[in-house]
């Protein structure tokens, strides 16, 4: 979403992307500021994984890097390094920790996958830098103390998913679980957002109540907003056959419909805050 608004909007003046895990925040800070040394990095973990010719060296190769990314001594442009790394030869690309804060996402089957994507990298960077985003981690509170609320601000949260049922119940990236009162204190801070002139925000989740009709946790605690729904591709899932389109809520406090959107004007700021 943020890389798509820069590149929608270019007339945006101020960007904020904000996370609460601290390693993703520290990567787009050295794509940001040395892309140069993160790819260099990246490089020489693409050409190893590369060489190794069965799959079982290439699973010993990430077991081995997973243990260092989560044994607290790499630096952080190392960490932010094997977190690239470890993204694109895991299961799915899915990121999980466990109740310790330790990343434990099984090793992916890759012949050949992209490690080190330079080009996108350094064009990520160049967008970075030419909007000048500011990137913290924290909680998405955070960012009320950042925004200039007398300008016309878009924020964008993308929290963890709500679970469709029981038997789907991971919610939670990181040791901190994000569970429904998580939710609801979301739905009270938009509520919030809501309150200030020229305020507008879109967030995205899981569409309970397609699964369940009598499950109406978000209808309920985003009650008088816009809920759509949307066809989304979902490609985690331990079962290959349950794999496919389902379709999400998009939430938003004004109308959903591109005329409406061109009538809010130009955006001065954007948040990413989730």
């Amino acid at each position: 979403m943020l890389f798509f608004m820069l590149q929608k909007f270019p007339n945006i003046k101020t960007v904020i992307i904000n996370d609460a895990n601290p390693t993703l925040i520290d990567t787009y800070r050295f794509i940001k500021a040395s892309p140069e040394k993160l790819i260099e990095l990246l490089r020489s973990y693409h050409h190893e994984y590369l060489s190794l010719q069965s799959q079982q060296a290439k699973t010993d190769f990430y077991l081995r890097e997973r243990e260092r990314y989560n044994s607290g001594n790499a630096g952080n442009l190392e960490k932010s390094a094997l977190f690239i790394l470890l993204n694109r030869t895991c299961f799915n690309g899915l990121y999980r920790e466990n109740l310790r804060g330790k990343f434990n996402v099984p090793a992916g089957k890759y012949v050949n996958p992209m490690i080190c994507d330079e080009d996108l990298i350094y064009a990520d960077s160049e967008l970075l830098n030419r909007f000048d985003v500011k990137i913290t981690c924290g909680s998405y509170q955070i960012v009320s103390n950042i925004v200039d609320f007398s300008k016309t601000n878009f924020f964008y949260f993308d929290p963890p998913y709500r679970p469709l049922n029981t038997t789907s119940n991971f919610n939670t990236y990181t040791k901190d679980a994000f569970n429904d009162a998580s939710q609801i204190a979301l739905s009270l801070y938009c509520r919030a957002l809501s309150a200030n002139d020229g305020c507008y925000w879109m967030l995205s989740n899981s569409d309970c109540s397609a699964a369940n009709p009598s499950d109406t946790f978000f209808e309920n605690i985003y009650s008088g907003f816009n809920i759509q729904r949307v066809v989304a591709s979902r490609m985690i899932n331990s079962v290959a056959s349950k794999r496919g389109a389902v379709t999400e809520l998009l939430i938003t406090n004004y109308a959903p419909n591109e005329k409406s959107m061109r009538a809010t004007g130009t955006y001065n700021n954007i948040t990413q805050a989730i």
